[in-house]
């Protein structure tokens, strides 16, 4: 690993989804978040967790079949899957070049698709899937290009605790995550 990158395990989708709470706390627009890993390895759960802490209220499904998902919260929030593009044109007719990285912070499931039409700051996130003695969990690396990518995966180390059994430790979070504390006093 290179300074900077950071890797987290989870054992449960709860735990996937609070991390994803945890980078919807610390991102500012624009920042684009590409996404890598099989069918079923957590991809969109990570996106609802972002979109929650984010304010949006919407369910958060995956856009294999939109392509594209809008929704606003405290900025708006581009859920793209590339998944079932088959040339680069199709992304011009998403107006790719609108919203990534646009006014808000982009997802982008897939995004190993077509990586010429990533930007070259951007949080490569890679989830896989593994089993061991104590069942199934999932592997989550984060690798940061750039500034402000770097400030997310730093402020993602800064809250993140597990308990003594391994699970990971889901402290309610305040509104925002910057320079004070990360959780609600006295919780």
């Amino acid at each position: 690993m290179r300074q900077g990158e950071a890797f987290l395990t989870t054992r449960a989708t709860e735990e996937t989804e609070y991390i994803g709470a945890v980078l919807g706390k610390a991102m500012r627009p624009p920042l684009v978040v590409a996404l890598y890993g099989d069918l079923g390895t957590g991809k969109t759960v990570l996106v609802r967790g972002a979109a929650r802490a984010m304010g949006i209220e919407e369910e958060i499904s995956s856009p294999s079949f939109v392509l594209l998902k809008i929704y606003q919260g405290r900025f708006p929030l581009y859920h793209y899957d590339f998944y079932r593009l088959n040339q680069a044109e199709e992304l011009e007719e998403l107006g790719i070049d609108e919203y990534l990285p646009g006014e808000g912070v982009a997802f982008v499931e897939w995004a190993g698709r077509f990586p010429e039409y990533l930007p070259q700051e951007l949080l490569d996130v890679t989830i896989t899937r593994f089993f061991d003695y104590s069942g199934e969990g999932r592997r989550i690396h984060f690798v940061p290009h750039g500034p402000q990518a770097s400030q997310v995966v730093e402020k993602l180390i800064e809250t993140i605790t597990w308990r003594v059994d391994g699970t990971l430790n889901r402290l309610p979070l305040t509104e925002e995550i910057n320079g004070a504390s990360s959780f609600r006093e006295g919780e």
